[in-house]
């Protein structure tokens, strides 16, 4: 965060994509963006879990919700030497109802060789 504890975002919202903020007993906790791409394709361009609220399920949680309510084709991305946050993605997607993903390393044009998973969430919100 910067000097007003605020974060800066790599992904502009709106147009295209959508802003969601985690609270947690009445504290910011956490961030989402998720660009739509077309019908029912999304990907995750920002997340982030305040380190306080890391490690207990929550950030999984977080993204389980939003899936859930966007149904559909997704993709996520993380850039090279991030091998805790592909572990985090990883285990979340998995935990999502069992659901199967492919993996690959994957040349973004913005971030360069990047590892992507992709996987289509069908279960909503119960």
């Amino acid at each position: 965060p910067n000097a007003s504890g605020l974060f800066e975002l790599d992904t502009h919202l709106g147009d295209d994509t959508l802003g969601f903020l985690l609270i947690i007993d009445d504290t910011p906790a956490g961030i989402a963006a998720i660009r739509c791409k077309e019908s029912q394709s999304y990907e995750v361009c920002e997340f982030y879990v305040v380190p306080h609220f890391r490690k207990n399920g929550i950030g999984m949680e977080f993204a389980h919700t939003i899936w859930k309510n966007y149904l559909g084709d997704w993709e996520i991305k993380q850039i090279r030497g991030a091998e805790y946050a592909t572990a985090f993605w990883r285990k979340t997607i998995e935990r999502l109802n069992e659901t199967a993903y492919t993996e690959e390393s994957y040349d973004d044009p913005h971030w360069g060789v990047v590892t992507r998973q992709q996987f289509v969430a069908t279960t909503s919100v119960t």
